[in-house]
């Protein structure tokens, strides 16, 4: 793990991102919300988890040490799994937006030295837990393409075309 590998992955997630993103834009509101038989039933409810997700593991982040990408208003509020936080896909892809700028300038932050420290945080079930804190940000982005994956599958159910996640097109 170096700091490299994870600014790959941080310029990857946003390029990735903006692809689905542009793709999803063209959705109509019968498909955004349309439901599939996944956990995540939904386009909406998928990008709706990834959000709140990649918002949660940047608060835990900030536990470490002081990051400056961590001192605004955006991080002050608290947000729960169980919430709907997203609307509309244009509400989506502009906090959607905003939040990839936030994992940007947070893996800008991130010193070599900060890889190998154990990060103590608490799950959304309040169970403590002490991991490595490189190996939980490529958690964060793995999460991501998981269900990225989905939103795949989801708008190929449809017969819309998408092939947004190819790592190989930054490489």
């Amino acid at each position: 793990m170096d700091i490299k590998t994870l600014e790959l992955f941080a310029r990857y997630n946003s390029i990735t991102n903006n692809k689905m993103n542009e793709i999803i834009l063209g959705l109509s509101a019968e498909q955004w919300e349309k439901e599939f038989r996944g956990y995540f039933n939904s386009i909406k409810s998928l990008c709706n988890h990834i959000h709140i997700s990649d918002f949660t593991w940047l608060k835990r982040f900030s536990a470490l040490r002081k990051f400056e990408y961590i001192d605004d208003v955006f991080f002050q509020k608290t947000i729960n799994f169980s919430e709907m936080i997203i609307g509309t896909i244009q509400n989506y892809s502009g906090i959607r937006d905003e939040l990839d700028k936030k994992i940007n300038v947070f893996v800008g932050e991130v010193r070599n030295e900060d890889l190998e420290i154990k990060l103590k945080y608490v799950d959304s079930h309040g169970k403590e837990y002490e991991r490595n804190f490189g190996g939980l940000i490529l958690h964060m982005f793995n999460h991501e393409t998981h269900h990225r994956g989905m939103i795949s599958i989801y708008l190929e159910e449809m017969g819309i075309a998408n092939d947004y996640s190819n790592l190989m097109g930054i490489l």
